[in-house]
């Protein structure tokens, strides 16, 4: 593609910043211009894909699941079986057999209880509304890109994230999960963009250096401040729009 001299560039440079991981801007090089002329005229550039969980909300299940089943986070990960949830996750399962798999010894539990405590304590973390705000108020593009269940329309349901984001690609709907590189390729396919147009926001460093290695530019999310902070470092205007 032919670039524009004022386009923003990608490269494929990988930085560890203990924390943060991402793709550092690239202005000199040719490899991929996020500001294209034929893509930027249909479409703003580049794309954000946030995960959800810890990223934008917190994850009740490191926080207040292990408080409802009576047990401390180390015997629950023992006891639970190690592959209901991430079949949950991938739409293989429904809640009920969720429920009778959850547990490696088959023991009952209150289901419904437990999706209340989930509700209960989904809740934006600091700073991320306001941030999603301003990103949405710029007309830039926002997917959610999360390993989550069915469950994420409690989440919709609670925090209204459809005000800023697409739910396109979660991991119940594509049957794939982070970080399988497939399920990345998949996301761009559908977006119809070259990987280095969009930018990934996750906690997960291991989920953050797959999408780096297809071509996307990476985030390790910290926090809201340090977050807009990278955004920023890579030419995304945070100002406040004039209305």
């Amino acid at each position: 593609m032919a670039a524009t001299a004022a386009a923003m560039h990608i490269s494929t440079e990988f930085i560890n910043l203990k924390p943060n991981i991402w793709k550092k801007p690239d202005r000199a090089s040719g490899s991929c211009c996020l500001g294209s002329d034929d893509i930027s005229r249909k479409r703003k550039l580049p794309i954000l894909l946030f995960d959800v969980m810890d990223t934008i909300v917190r994850d009740p299940f490191y926080h207040d699941v292990p408080a409802f089943f009576g047990m401390p986070m180390k015997e629950l990960l023992e006891c639970k079986h190690p592959m209901a949830w991430i079949e949950f996750e991938k739409g293989l399962i429904d809640e009920e057999e969720l429920a009778r798999k959850f547990f490696i010894d088959g023991r009952d539990f209150d289901l419904e209880g437990l999706k209340d405590c989930m509700r209960s304590g989904y809740s934006y973390l600091d700073g991320m509304q306001e941030l999603l705000h301003t990103l949405a108020a710029h007309d830039f593009e926002i997917h959610a890109f999360t390993n989550y269940p069915i469950w994420y329309n409690i989440i919709e349901d609670k925090l209204k994230l459809s005000a800023y984001l697409s739910w396109a690609f979660c991991s119940c709907i594509s049957g794939k999960r982070k970080p399988d590189p497939d399920f990345y390729r998949e996301v761009v396919g559908h977006l119809g963009v070259e990987p280095c147009h969009c930018i990934f926001i996750d906690d997960r460093p291991t989920n953050v250096k797959c999408a780096i290695e297809i071509g996307m530019g990476g985030l390790c999310f910290q926090n809201a401040e340090s977050l807009a902070k990278d955004l920023s470092h890579l030419g995304i205007d945070l100002s406040v729009p004039n209305i």
